[in-house]
């Protein structure tokens, strides 16, 4: 399984410090060329390589960590989405989106992809600090549409030293780590641990 991050901002850095901590290899890109993205990746990590857009996409899994209105581009940049995974860890507060959940909006730009939401709930600060605290692992909440997909990302937020905690669909239990207009979901920004079992 291969894996890539889009968008190299707070959230996209404290993602690749979670693979760089447990050694996973992961690409990163931007808009911004390879070059600029390079010292910073080879700062955070040997395994956090940096790569242009289309090379990034070329992943299996693809990580959504770009400002809201930029999955657009990200979306045109592939033909097709058979056969990627993305996890969407983008926030949208305040926009109108036609009374969709942010996360079916973002879905409608990546047919054929499986989509999950994911790794959105926490601030970046905290994402980027090691998940398991207090003899405990910190929760990351996932929710999609589609069953098969949340299983391999849930197995990936284990591998990444988080606990996953699935919401069901995303209009369901996923609506609690959505805002809707200018209301945060109530499960947004709330950092929780699970322990060991």
């Amino acid at each position: 399984m291969s894996y890539a991050i889009v968008g190299f901002g707070a959230v996209g850095q404290a993602l690749a410090r979670a693979f760089a901590r447990k050694n996973i290899r992961v690409a990163v890109a931007s808009r911004r060329p390879p070059e600029a993205l390079a010292p910073q990746a080879r700062a955070i990590g040997p395994t956090v390589v940096a790569k242009s857009l289309r090379d990034a996409l070329e992943a299996d899994t693809i990580i959504l960590a770009v400002p809201f209105w930029e999955h657009r581009e990200v979306a045109t940049a592939l033909p097709s989405w058979e056969g990627k995974t993305v996890i969407d860890a983008t926030n949208a507060f305040g926009e109108e989106l036609d009374g969709l959940l942010s996360s079916a909006f973002v879905a409608k730009a990546f047919t054929g992809a499986k989509f999950v939401k994911g790794f959105n709930h926490l601030i970046a600060a905290t994402l980027a600090a090691d998940p398991i605290v207090e003899g405990g692992h910190r929760v990351v909440f996932l929710s999609s549409d589609d069953e098969d997909a949340t299983a391999p990302v849930a197995a990936l937020a284990k591998q990444l030293g988080f606990a996953p905690v699935k919401l069901g669909k995303l209009n369901e239990g996923g609506a609690l780590v959505h805002a809707r207009g200018r209301t945060w979901g109530q499960l947004i920004f709330q950092d929780l641990l699970k322990k060991e079992q």
